[in-house]
């Protein structure tokens, strides 16, 4: 008797990198002692608006600073938050698209309107709204980032159950006996979200953007936080010192970059 086996999923070389990227970019977050032992918050003012070198990679900042940990040691933050925004957009957005696609009736019409209604306002608005009545810091841009999010998690949830309760195996789910709850569980749930692994992937590179946007404008942790968009916040301000915004833009931008990598690789293979 022959076996068929599915064969395996071959990794393109740009997937490859990028995963490469984005595990480099978790250990700075979790271990940034292994790639610096400059303290990020501690400078020599004599070494202040050195170019980037051997000594210090990023250069330094106005405070003689090694831009470099300060970068590494950022990570963690912007990392963090992103990883809270999709948490939160995952959880309470799917659920909100299962039960309304799973139920339908009223539950669905009242949680179609709530949807409709947070995705008529721009996600960077509505984050800013939500951050300005939590406060300034950057736990809470990362919940108004992930309430931003809400909208979009409802509406793909919510479409991929509508089209999974149509499929043959749930009707003969039911045929055999199964209940609601069981049919919930067991078939909707499992199938409706490998849909959302890719768009959660993504929204965690989108996340990043806009949580380092937030920063930018100030309503993250003040200094001498080193998040990644307030050290381009702060870079800004030395005109003749540029790679105190390139440096760590250049970092967001790749890192970002390659999580949609994955997350299109994803897509494709799923």
């Amino acid at each position: 008797m022959t076996t068929l086996t599915r064969p395996a999923t071959r990794v393109p070389l740009s997937a490859g990198l990028s995963f490469g990227v984005v595990a480099v970019v978790l250990l700075w977050s979790l271990v940034p002692g292994l790639f610096t032992t400059q303290n990020p918050a501690l400078g020599v003012p004599a070494d202040k608006f050195q170019a980037p070198s051997l000594t210090h990679w990023f250069g330094t900042d106005h405070l003689g600073r090694d831009l470099f940990a300060r970068v590494v040691h950022g990570t963690a933050s912007s990392v963090s938050s992103a990883l809270i925004a999709v948490t939160i957009a995952v959880l309470v957005g799917g659920l909100m698209g299962l039960l309304a696609g799973f139920l339908g009736g009223w539950t669905d019409t009242v949680l179609a309107r709530f949807v409709d209604v947070l995705l008529a306002i721009p996600e960077f608005l509505l984050a800013v709204i939500v951050v300005s009545a939590l406060g300034f810091e950057t736990t809470n841009a990362a919940i108004a980032t992930g309430v931003s999010a809400v909208g979009i998690f409802a509406r793909v949830m919510r479409s991929e159950v509508l089209k999974t309760r149509r499929a043959v195996f749930v009707e003969a789910s039911y045929l055999q006996g199964g209940g609601q709850w069981h049919i919930l569980v067991r078939h909707a749930l499992p199938n409706a979200s490998r849909s959302l692994l890719s768009l959660a992937v993504l929204q965690f590179g989108y996340s990043i953007l806009l949580i380092a946007g937030l920063a930018f404008l100030g309503y993250g942790d003040p200094p001498p936080a080193s998040d990644w968009g307030l050290l381009i916040s702060v870079g800004k301000d030395y005109p003749l010192s540029p790679w105190l915004v390139y440096a760590p833009a250049l970092v967001m931008i790749t890192t970002v970059l390659s999580v949609n990598r994955i997350s299109r690789w994803l897509r494709k293979t799923d």
